[in-house]
């Protein structure tokens, strides 16, 4: 058994969009999860994202089998910005989600961003989770209501 986290290559973009519709399904169910899936469209092709200046995407492996993925946005501001972060459900709990937090930090830190920001969804403590375990904590909380 290797348990493992790389940069994304070309090789794992089918595992990844795998993974990516796994996770917009599991985030229809969640409470704000419509709302946020309708503001970040699918990725669906994640190979070209390899050679992009602001983005970094990270895998999770456990052998061979890509368990899970982070997608960091590196924005003009100083910000990183985790735009996705997923781990299969038979894989949480492993420290899979903490080490791809830890590449996001680390990558963050020597682009020269002075801050790193994520989303969690109401009643997502496991996401809120993984985040204040790495020492990120809420800065606010935007309530929002359809009209």
């Amino acid at each position: 058994m290797i348990e493992a986290v790389r940069v994304l290559t070309a090789h794992d973009a089918t595992a990844v969009a795998e993974l990516e519709a796994r996770a917009r399904a599991e985030l229809v169910q969640q409470r704000g999860g419509p709302v946020h899936l309708s503001e970040h469209p699918v990725v669906g092709e994640w190979a070209p994202l390899v050679d992009r200046a602001d983005r970094a995407v990270w895998v999770a492996t456990y052998d061979d089998l890509v368990v899970g993925y982070l997608e960091l946005a590196l924005r003009d501001d100083g910000t990183a910005e985790v735009l996705q972060v997923y781990v299969r459900p038979e894989a949480r709990q492993l420290g899979f989600g903490d080490w791809l937090l830890e590449a996001a930090l680390a990558h963050a830190r020597s682009s020269g961003c002075t801050a790193l920001e994520g989303t969690a969804l109401p009643g997502d403590r496991d996401t809120k989770n993984l985040y204040e375990r790495a020492g990120i904590t809420a800065r606010r909380i935007t309530l929002w209501k359809a009209l």
